[in-house]
């Protein structure tokens, strides 16, 4: 239990920086002249990093000791973050958040490798999943509460500083009682794999993002485009032509694996656009200062507080199912009640709406992880997490690229893209329906998903996958 709690601690800080720079973004706006798409490269330079390296690491870890990799993954973190709140200019902060994404990445596969080989009994690993998963929602949803606090006491700098001290202590604390482990028989590095699936990522988020600024036809973001599109196809054709790929294509045979993978993207592409409409909103629309913006969100992380541990406890007791189902429901219903924004909306329409999306966000937390690698041998499970949580940041990227850049060209300008002022106000809350209508959309999915991957059929592909990966682990799959 130890243990968990070490991992769950690393954990708590990354997921933390994922959602805790929203509420941070207008005065950065203002401190360093950051545009639209520069609001937007501050997130998704470290969800992105976040997203294309997570793989690697972890069979970096298996190669040479998950603990080693584990703490240099502390340390690089926690550099990132105190250069993070030094940084003299936007360019520098973008690559400092980059620069925190690489040691991010270094702990979210290892921990979970950790967990997996620290609880042996089935039943155990599953709870403890659970309770990993827990963690992922409680941490995103507290970012715009601790964020809100930190801003107007101290800076937007202290948003990053504050992970220096939870950062070293939980590097010391895995020193002393995290035991050094490697795989049996590590997998082999992709680097091909690994420079599409960074080819893919990057370009293909460059583009939606620089856009609206370029011109979809211009010459820069057609090249972007093309580079993207060029890694996609070829990603798939040489993943299965390589005998240890980066992702194993056989694992979206498995119906649950790959509901799980497709219901991270949209829960959290969900998420990405539901806190950066929302900080925008609340402190350029309705005025709000960062501690009051944060106390907004209040209901959000209470019931994403209360439902993440108690989806955890479902899951490990009765599987995915009920806690998808409920998630899709709750996710579509707070995207459907935020189209009907105005300027001056009624304090309740804000509050329900934040309520149902805390909900659902925290019900869909731990299905995802335990759908991932249940019914997976167990020594396919560490990757198989780690695929779910790259799942998790790219679904954040795209969020908030798509559903941004989707927004301010409903807009018709950048500069009105959480500028202030009445007539810009306006113009940003009635382009941001449709930002709304995507993330009922993405509920929708999340609900569909529920229902079809939890079913008998479903089960049975994730069996079959299990036996073909490994013959004589099939028999001993890591339990729902």
């Amino acid at each position: 239990m130890l243990v968990l709690a070490i991992c769950c601690l690393s954990l708590f800080i990354v997921g933390l920086d994922n959602t805790v720079v929203n509420i941070a973004l207008p005065s950065i706006q203002r401190d360093l002249g950051a545009a639209a798409s520069g609001l937007q490269w501050i997130i998704d330079a470290y969800t992105l990093v976040l997203a294309a390296l997570l793989i690697l690491s972890g069979s970096v870890a298996d190669r040479i000791g998950r603990r080693r990799v584990f703490q240099t993954g502390l340390v690089v973190f926690v550099l990132g973050s105190l250069l993070c709140s030094l940084a003299p200019g936007l360019g520098w902060l973008v690559a400092f958040r980059a620069m925190q994404a690489v040691g991010g990445s270094m702990l979210n596969p290892v921990a979970m490798s950790i967990i997996t080989n620290t609880f042996t009994d089935p039943r155990e690993r599953a709870q403890a999943i659970g309770v990993w998963g827990g963690v992922v929602g409680i941490s995103m949803a507290l970012g715009p509460l601790i964020g809100g606090f930190l801003v107007e006491a101290a800076g937007w700098p202290s948003i990053f500083l504050i992970n220096v001290p939870i950062g070293l202590a939980a590097c010391a604390l895995t020193f002393r009682y995290v035991p050094e482990s490697r795989a049996p028989r590590p997998r082999r590095l992709d680097p091909v794999g690994q420079l599409l699936m960074v080819l893919l990522l990057g370009a293909g988020t460059a583009a939606i993002i620089e856009g609206p600024g370029h011109g979809w036809t211009s010459p820069l973001i057609l090249a972007l485009g093309a580079v993207a599109l060029v890694a996609l196809l070829v990603l798939p054709w040489w993943e299965l032509r390589t005998a240890e790929p980066l992702i194993d294509p056989r694992f979206f045979r498995s119906a649950p694996f790959t509901g799980a993978t497709v219901t991270a993207v949209c829960a959290f592409a969900a998420l990405g656009g539901f806190l950066f409409l929302n900080t925008l909103y609340l402190q350029n629309v309705r005025h709000y200062n960062p501690v009051e913006a944060g106390l907004w969100t209040l209901p959000m992380a209470g019931m994403t507080l209360i439902f993440a541990p108690l989806s955890g406890r479902v899951v490990g007791h009765h599987g995915p199912r009920i806690p998808l189902i409920v998630a899709g429901v709750a996710l579509t219903a707070s995207g459907v009640l935020l189209t009907r924004l105005a300027d001056d909306s009624p304090a309740a329409l804000l509050l329900i709406a934040y309520t149902l999306f805390g909900i659902g966000f925290g019900l869909v937390n731990a299905p995802i992880t335990n759908s991932a690698v249940s019914g997976m041998p167990v020594s396919q499970a560490g990757v198989a997490a780690a695929v779910a949580s790259t799942s998790r940041q790219i679904g954040q990227s795209l969020g908030v690229a798509v559903i941004g850049t989707v927004v301010a060209s409903a807009a018709s300008a950048g500069a009105s893209f959480g500028a202030k002022g009445g007539a810009a106000a306006a113009k940003f809350t009635a382009a941001s329906h449709t930002g709304w209508w995507i993330v009922a959309g993405l509920g929708v999915v999340v609900l569909l998903l529920g229902l079809l991957t939890t079913t008998a059929w479903a089960t049975r592909t994730a069996a079959g996958v299990a036996v073909r990966l490994a013959p004589e682990e099939g028999r001993h799959p890591v339990a729902r």
